[in-house]
């Protein structure tokens, strides 16, 4: 055992902390020493968006602990931005086991450092958090969730002023901060509980307004208002408000997935609580089958992902990826502003640089200007603010089954997300078509672009060295051919370089430093690389295109697509 770690894990047994953390690693040293390592080898870190991971006693682990210390040093670099002012904080969580516990844990903290608090009163979406800061003039926010991950794990995700979650130099110098706080002793737990105000109905009942702001189409929905829609929360946050939202836009037909309806960490129907796996979605689709539904929909625990299903072209039932349903999203938004004159000179749309090039297509054609970020919808929360008072925010959306509509919050927000998608469904209904029929007619027009995501997951202690190691062999030696094609452009959004792999020119990317790799080749496609900020991942992103000349061709073009993913996966021995 190294002696580091056994010191580390002995200073908890003698230290400050209570009597059944005491035990645990006691019981750790005595007789699981590889659980011990796991949990003490290093000290959980706190990203440029806060904490995640497995929960239990130790450094590396979601705790009290952790949680406390993180929050302190939160609050001393809210104290630092804002001396002599009153700070305000809002809190919210999800459904995960020990979340209310982490957000209370929170809410003391802040509230002993003097920080007034506004603490939801039970669990309630992420959007909803982001909304709660603006609507009361908040300097910062946090979510106790740890999003789509397992249920073994939990998270604590900040939030500043405007919204977002932190971007420089606010997320560096909190995590500064952190750092700097080296015992539990530095943390103020005896709080203050005046500091601390319970909300809830009221701000639900503005967000909720909020969101119904956002329908294009009121009229269409009061046609086709007994759409037959199917919902799914998974065990999440979702129920609180997806319902409501629906009622509020005028659906009258909505069936939720009973079996998952209920919040609960432990997620008993499904391995992962994600909507963007297909298991995950089996008991909704096997619902919208046996009600001939019009559309599926889900959300994962903190209810800022949606995922849906509609029926094909052939009738069956299918998973939209991501990339189709924001594609969807964004030419709806687009189109329906102009068609019912709503539409601004100064609309712009954001999307990120591993999201389909589609959108960009889209939004080129009907001359709104399309803005790529870096991934995470801080940095579309960052674009906005930046160009307030110049351009109008219309969409932004990732691939990652993540979709921001409107200007009245800053993080991806599945409940208006939910909504929008029904009135588009509906509006497709009216047409007499489904919302796959308008995606391949968006192929037609736009071009047809495919997009795939394989993930590798590397645990423990080496894998962050495994992961970083694949990075700098890709970095320092990019391969010249991909699936036979050549690589004519290379970018590397570390050093924020582009280079033309043909001439040797080189340019500087405007992007901030992400350590993301791009390599684009001579026929068109474009494969990324990009470890997780949350998870032991390194993610690779494929993207392919070509035309389809009518709707009839769609699946023998489809599967030349997917066969073009599948050589690039092989020839870069990914598979």
């Amino acid at each position: 055992m190294d002696t580091l770690i056994l010191e580390k894990a002995r200073s908890w047994v003698n230290g400050n902390y209570d009597a059944d953390t005491k035990k645990a690693v006691q019981e750790m040293i005595d007789h699981h020493p590889n659980e011990l390592m796991e949990a003490f080898y290093r000290n959980l870190e706190f990203g440029t968006g806060g904490l995640r991971g497995i929960m239990g006693v130790g450094t590396n682990r979601m705790n009290k602990y952790t949680v406390g210390m993180a929050t302190q040093g939160f609050a001393n670099y809210l104290k630092k931005n804002y001396p002599n002012q009153t700070i305000q904080v809002a809190i919210t969580h999800d459904s995960r086991n020990n979340s209310r516990f982490f957000a209370e844990t929170t809410a003391q903290v802040f509230a002993a450092n003097g920080i007034k608090v506004f603490l939801f009163e039970d669990l309630r979406p992420t959007p909803e958090l982001s909304f709660a800061i603006r609507t009361l003039h908040c300097n910062a926010g946090v979510v106790c969730t740890a999003s789509h991950n397992p249920k073994e794990y939990n998270g604590y995700k900040a939030y500043w002023n405007d919204g977002g979650q932190l971007v420089p130099p606010h997320d560096k110098n909190v995590i500064k901060e952190v750092e700097a706080i080296q015992s539990i002793d530095d943390v103020k737990w005896s709080s203050n509980n005046d500091n601390i105000i319970i909300i809830g109905a009221e701000m639900d009942k503005q967000y909720l307004n909020m969101v119904k702001s956002l329908s294009v189409y009121p009229e269409v929905i009061q046609q086709q208002k007994d759409l037959k829609i199917v919902y799914t929360p998974i065990h999440g946050s979702g129920i609180k408000l997806v319902p409501a939202a629906l009622a509020a836009f005028g659906f009258t037909n909505v069936h939720i997935v009973q079996e998952q309806a209920t919040p609960d960490g432990n997620f008993p129907t499904v391995a992962y609580p994600n909507p963007e796996e297909s298991e995950t979605m089996r008991m909704g689709l096997e619902k919208a089958k046996a009600l001939d539904a019009d559309i599926l929909l889900g959300t994962d625990p903190d209810a800022d992902r949606v995922g849906v299903g509609v029926k094909n072209h052939k009738g069956e039932w299918v998973l939209m990826n991501g990339n189709q349903t924001a594609v969807l999203a964004f030419a709806y938004m687009i189109e329906a502003r102009r068609k019912k004159d709503i539409a601004q000179p100064n609309d712009m749309v954001i999307t990120t640089i591993v999201t389909t090039e589609m959108i960009n297509e889209v939004a080129r054609q009907n001359h709104v200007a399309c803005y790529n970020v870096l991934t995470g919808f801080k940095w579309i929360a960052e674009l906005i603010k930046e160009k307030e008072g110049k351009e109008n925010y219309v969409i932004g959306g990732e691939e990652s089954f993540g979709l921001m509509i409107g200007n009245q919050i800053r993080d991806k927000d599945a409940i208006s997300a939910v909504a929008l998608l029904c009135e588009m469904a509906a509006y497709e209904k009216q047409q007499g078509k489904t919302l796959f029929d308008k995606l391949i007619e968006l192929y037609m027009q736009y071009g047809f672009y495919y997009e795939n995501l394989i993930s590798i997951t590397k645990k423990g202690m080496n894998g962050q060295k495994e992961i970083a190691a694949m990075m700098e062999g890709y970095r320092s030696n990019p391969p010249k051919y991909i699936n036979n094609c050549k690589v004519v452009t290379f970018l590397d959004y570390e050093l924020q370089k582009g280079t033309n792999l043909t001439t040797g020119e080189q340019w500087n990317l405007q992007l901030p430093k992400s350590n993301v790799l791009q390599f684009i080749t001579d026929d068109g496609s474009k494969i990324s690389a990009r470890p997780s900020g949350t998870e032991p991942k390194i993610k690779f992103y494929f993207s392919v295109h070509t035309t389809l000349p009518n709707k009839h061709e769609f699946d023998h073009k489809l599967e030349e697509l997917k066969q073009k993913i599948s050589g690039i996966i092989t020839s870069m021995q990914l598979a």
